[in-house]
């Protein structure tokens, strides 16, 4: 079947048609050009039963096209109203990225109308009855400074939160304001977040590889778009070999941070998602963490934050839960630390900024 491109604001009006098989949409999203040329649109889509091929953020390099089949995303809707229950959904993300596609899709099967609202949450307006939400956590970050919107927020009752990791300080302040949040763990591959909780959504099985997490369901994707090695590499049968390292803690899933977070410096192993964590109690929201090429070290950690702080401060600050090595070596001042829509950081933009300062 040949692929319809379409805008995100297109979606809604398109996906029914998808879902029943008619069409396979296509959004281009926040990278046109390099989207575009990534899905090729003039060939003709080879996967049986595809509705949708969403792009990834491309945050650590060029977009991949995952082909999302009708059973797919069905099954991921389907799992997700049985935890649940029937629902009315409000849409604050980007439909052409998963998040916000599976808003849309959960409705569809809840037979409701998608209730649409600002990214900022200042014009939430819940349907009567039961209500629920997905938001990313620099939402939530946001919201937290503005009492309205924490308002409207507890009026749902659920709030699917992921997209990226969450401070736990931060989750915790929420559900203090009474706040019905759900943690998700998911990606483009799985139909968005296939564990809340730490539990996995019925017909969907968890299991750890040496730690690599490796999810199992109908909501598996069939392909990336003409790339069958890296298929192959990712995908056997319906299970999705992610890039995650987890464990499971009194019977839940805690993801503890992508496998390549984990560098060298100076011959010892460094845990960037460890940083991470150590850097987001101090400051939440205003710091990045990355490891770079350097002669002496191997790979040395370098802070790009918005905080005033310096590197001193923040050395003497971390040295209390990091061991040595992992302290940041550097710091690099920016205005905003760079996120991609569904609150990731940017890792891609951020080494950009700091190769094009060392220049």
């Amino acid at each position: 079947m040949k692929l319809t491109t379409c805008t995100a604001d297109e979606v809604p009006g398109l996906l029914p048609d998808a879902l029943a098989g008619r069409r396979v949409l296509a959004p281009v999203g926040e990278h046109p050009e390099r989207t575009l040329t990534m899905l090729r649109p003039e060939l003709p889509v080879t996967e049986p039963d595809a509705a949708v091929v969403v792009s990834t953020s491309g945050s650590t390099g060029v977009p991949k096209g995952v082909v999302l089949s009708r059973r797919a995303l069905l099954a991921a809707a389907e799992s997700s109203q049985q935890r649940l229950g029937p629902m009315s959904w409000t849409c604050v993300l980007p439909t052409g990225y998963v998040a916000g596609l599976m808003v849309l899709v959960r409705a569809h099967i809840a037979g409701r109308q998608v209730r649409f609202a600002s990214s900022d949450l200042s014009d939430l307006d819940p349907a009567p009855g039961a209500n629920a939400i997905s938001i990313v956590p620099t939402q939530l970050f946001r919201a937290m400074e503005r009492p309205e919107v924490l308002r409207s927020l507890a009026r749902y009752d659920a709030i699917l939160l992921g997209g990226a990791a969450v401070d736990a300080d931060l989750l915790r302040s929420a559900r203090d304001e009474g706040l019905n949040l759900v943690t998700t763990y998911g990606m483009s591959e799985t139909c968005g977040g296939c564990v809340w909780d730490g539990e996995p959504l019925p017909g969907v099985t968890v299991e750890l590889d040496d730690g690599r997490i490796d999810l199992h369901g109908d909501m598996a994707f069939s392909g990336y778009r003409l790339a069958p090695e890296l298929t192959a590499a990712t995908l056997s049968g319906r299970t999705v070999r992610t890039h995650d390292r987890g464990q499971w803690i009194d019977g839940r899933l805690r993801v503890l941070g992508r496998m390549d977070d984990v560098v060298i410096s100076g011959g010892v192993n460094v845990d960037l998602a460890d940083v991470q964590r150590a850097v987001d109690a101090l400051a939440p929201g205003t710091s990045a963490v990355v490891a770079v090429p350097d002669e002496e070290w191997g790979q040395k950690v370098v802070l790009l934050s918005t905080a005033e702080q310096d590197l001193a401060w923040w050395r003497t600050q971390l040295a209390g839960s990091l061991g040595k090595t992992a302290l940041p070596k550097a710091l690099t001042r920016c205005d905003v630390v760079p996120r991609t829509s569904s609150g990731k950081i940017d890792r891609q933009a951020l080494l950009g900024a700091l190769l094009e300062q060392k220049d």
